[in-house]
């Protein structure tokens, strides 16, 4: 909870618990104690014992400090991406990561490659500097398919020599599949260490493709309680994250909403189980002034979630996962939601303590002004 809650890494958050004694006081620690908590490679092993299930019992537990206001019958709702640790992929990029990778592969077991390749790659990706000049085109052109043709030897020899049982056998697969590969594909690989990433393009100006995994984020109308955060495992339409995500708040807050307000991602769907889902439209023709009115503060309230979202992103490290795999998207993105939940819960505090002590003052004015003589 430290970890998303001030946004360090595994190695910074451990030396902050040994510096902090509110740190450690939120711990449960009754005392000042000197040294580190535990090794950081720890908080790895322990994420991966807990589990997704773990994840949403912490999430649970946020949810519970705010009692039954939490429990909201309208909800709003609205995907993002939560991008992965992973540079832009191209195809030299790419090529280029399987050669060296392929050379260490390599050398473990026992294989001799004709060359280590050492000189060549750095010159055949410096050529790519001048692919968008005149004259450097077809040199980097050309680069680019000698780079694909000597991965593709690599991973060859490989195929041959590594074992079906090694563990190291699935990355080879992953090799192949990227070189295989062409522009128009479906399902295409963008990284060799985490090929689950796929690309999403949302419309951003500033961004127009993102690598990572969509989240979907239930937050409550008025209260701003985060009640469910699901992690995608493919890039569907936002509309068919509706029952997992739903399904997620009825365990985790337990009670489902009784309207989901969506933007126009959300649209095909008016009803999800026992829940209503609305989107924004044209609306009915004979609609009185009341629903009409209605519909518009609904719709004007949807949009908040989005600043929610910006500092789930900005604040809680949902903007890049550090964390492997698809559980780890799911993991990470959970605590991100648990962490924002339980920083929402200490302002609240803080303005009831704030609200109490003015009262208190003007009661028995203590910060009255002194009366003329």
């Amino acid at each position: 909870m430290l970890k998303s809650l001030r946004n360090l890494s595994d190695e910074e958050v451990v030396v902050f618990w040994s510096e902090n004694p509110y740190a450690q006081d939120f711990c449960g620690e009754k005392e000042m104690r000197w040294g580190l908590p535990c090794d950081a490679s720890e908080l790895t092993h322990f994420r991966k014992r807990i589990g997704t299930g773990g994840a949403e019992k912490i999430l649970a537990a946020t949810i519970a400090l705010h009692g039954e206001r939490a429990k909201e019958k309208e909800v709003v709702m609205d995907t993002t991406v939560q991008e992965k640790n992973i540079t832009f992929p191209t195809d030299t990029k790419l090529a280029a990561k399987i050669v060296r990778g392929g050379v260490k592969m390599a050398s473990r077991h026992g294989v001799k490659l004709r060359q280590s390749f050492e000189r060549t790659v750095p010159k055949l990706l410096a050529a790519q500097r001048g692919r968008r000049t005149k004259g450097g085109f077809a040199w980097a052109r050309k680069a680019a398919r000698r780079l694909k043709t000597i991965a593709g030897r690599v991973v060859r020899q490989l195929d041959a020599a590594v074992p079906q049982e090694s563990r190291d056998r699935r990355w080879v697969e992953t090799a192949k599949k990227i070189l295989s590969q062409k522009r128009s594909d479906s399902g295409k690989i963008y990284s060799l260490h985490e090929p689950e990433v796929y690309c999403v393009s949302k419309g951003k100006e500033h961004k127009k493709y993102e690598f990572g995994a969509k989240a979907s984020v239930v937050v409550g109308k008025n209260g701003g309680v985060i009640l469910g955060a699901y992690s995608l495992p493919e890039n569907d339409y936002d509309g068919h994250a509706l029952e997992p995500t739903l399904e997620q708040v009825e365990r985790v807050a337990g009670y489902r909403p009784a309207v989901a307000i969506g933007d126009k991602g959300f649209r095909g769907q008016s009803h999800c189980g026992e829940t209503e889902v609305v989107t924004p439209g044209r609306g009915k023709k004979d609609a009185s002034v009341y629903e009409k009115r209605k519909a518009r503060k609904r719709f004007r309230r949807r949009a908040a979630i989005e600043p929610r979202i910006g500092h789930l992103k900005s604040d809680f490290r949902l903007d890049r996962n550090f964390l492997k795999g698809q559980i780890g998207d799911a993991i990470n993105l959970l605590l991100a939601a648990a962490a924002s939940n339980l920083s929402l819960w200490m302002r609240l505090v803080l303005l009831r303590l704030v609200s109490t002590i003015q009262k208190m003052a003007q009661k028995y004015r203590i910060f009255h002004p002194p009366l003329p003589a």
